[in-house]
């Protein structure tokens, strides 16, 4: 049994994976972190093997550093931080051996939505992305939104397409890639009908974290391709 805890875990995602982690049958919650119930990441620490993030970017940041400094692995959602000071920490060899995955977007196709506009992007002249999240997302533009600019710009070897953000209520999380060329466009779009398909991701990334040999990786599709 994976000993997993939660950060975040009274948060609308941090309620979701709290129900999948209890859920799976090689997972065991050992504890939900968040301000809101009144409790701490340093009462649970000595409990847990991985910690999933659904918090804040500094929250984030300076709970995993917390974590590896106990030896937890853990698993990031949040985006909008600097993950140079995890590479650091786990650069310093007296530390005790833990793993970061940190994934801008942990739905299965999400992934190969950003997957399939990276194979496009060396084949069209031009791209723009357009990203749409509700209105509480705090971050803008998301990091899915970034992460799949950075993969465009890789393999087309040009600059990142722009990209566009749109926050309104009713909407969960979606994402159009449109690129063009002379006389044609292609669309390439993943839309989010509910925060449960981000799940069988969030689960993957939790059995397979401890296996990464101290590392921090940035994207699910390390863990798929």
């Amino acid at each position: 049994m994976i000993k997993v805890a939660v950060a975040g875990a009274a948060g609308r995602m941090g309620q979701i994976v709290c129900e999948a982690v209890e859920g799976a049958p090689d997972m065991e919650l050992v504890g939900r972190v968040d301000p809101l119930l009144n409790t701490s990441l340093e009462e649970i620490l000595d409990q847990a093997e991985v910690m999933v993030d659904f918090t804040t970017p500094d929250t984030a940041l300076q709970n995993a550093l917390t974590c590896l400094g106990a030896g937890v692995h853990v698993v990031i959602g949040t985006t909008g931080f600097d993950a140079a000071p995890l590479q650091a920490e786990l650069s310093d060899s007296t530390r005790p051996s833990a793993n970061v995955l940190i994934a801008p977007n942990f739905a299965i196709g999400a992934v190969l939505m950003m997957r399939f506009a990276a194979l496009a992007a060396p084949h069209m002249a031009k791209a723009e992305i357009i990203e749409l999240h509700h209105d509480g997302k705090l971050d803008a533009p998301s990091g899915t939104a970034k992460r799949t600019a950075e993969l465009m710009a890789q393999a087309s070897g040009g600059e990142e397409p722009a990209i566009h953000s749109v926050r309104l209520p009713g909407l969960v999380a979606n994402q159009e890639v449109i690129l063009g060329d002379l006389g044609q466009t292609l669309t390439i779009r993943h839309d989010t009908i509910n925060r449960e398909s981000f799940m069988p991701g969030v689960l993957l990334a939790v059995r397979r974290v401890g296996a990464l040999e101290r590392s921090v990786l940035v994207g699910l599709e390390n863990l798929l391709f």
